[in-house]
C-alpha cells in the first residue's frame, strides 16, 4: 500500500495527516500557516518527497446540498497549482462535517481552546484521510484492514 497525505486546506492553515505505510490509518503530521502560494506549495511538495508519498487526498467542502460552492472552488484551484509542483496523484475526498468532528474529538480529549485551534485542522486532516482510507476498504475489500 502507498503512502498517502491527506490535506484539510484553509484560507490560513492547512492542516496534514499522513498515513502509514499499510494504508490501515492516518495520524496527524503537521500544520502549516499559509504564507503565500509559492511557499504552500513547495512545503507541500517537500512534505511529499521527505515522507515519499504517492498519493495526496484533499477534503473538499462540498455544501450540504451536494453542489461545489465558493471554499470548495479555492481548494479544487489550489489542488490545480499543487499539480504542477508535485508528480503524483491528486484526490478529493468529501470533507463535509470533518471540522465539527474535529472539534468533537478534541472537546473529548479535554484540549482547551488553544490546545483545539493548533490541533483542529491535523485532526480533520486525519478525518478526511481516514474517511479515504475506508472508502477505498469498501470498494476494494483487499485492501488491508486493521484485522489483517
Amino acid at each position: 500500500m502507498a503512502i498517502l497525505l491527506g490535506l484539510d486546506v484553509g484560507d490560513t492553515r492547512i492542516g496534514v495527516a499522513l498515513s502509514d505505510a499499510l494504508g490501515v490509518a492516518a495520524h496527524p503530521l503537521c500544520t502549516l500557516t499559509r504564507k503565500n502560494r509559492k511557499v504552500d506549495l513547495i512545503a507541500i511538495s517537500d512534505l511529499v518527497s521527505i515522507h515519499k508519498v504517492e498519493r495526496v487526498v484533499i477534503g473538499l467542502p462540498i455544501s450540504l446540498d451536494g453542489s461545489i460552492g465558493a471554499q470548495a472552488k479555492k481548494v479544487q484551484k489550489f489542488a490545480q497549482r499543487l499539480e504542477h509542483v508535485i508528480d503524483i496523484p491528486i484526490e478529493f475526498q468529501d470533507e463535509r462535517f470533518t471540522t465539527a468532528e474535529a472539534e468533537d474529538i478534541l472537546r473529548e480529549l479535554n484540549k482547551d481552546t488553544k490546545a483545539q485551534k493548533e490541533l483542529i485542522d491535523e485532526v480533520a486532516a486525519v478525518i478526511i484521510l481516514n474517511d479515504y482510507l475506508n472508502n477505498d476498504r469498501e470498494i476494494n475489500p483487499a485492501a488491508p484492514t486493521e484485522h489483517s
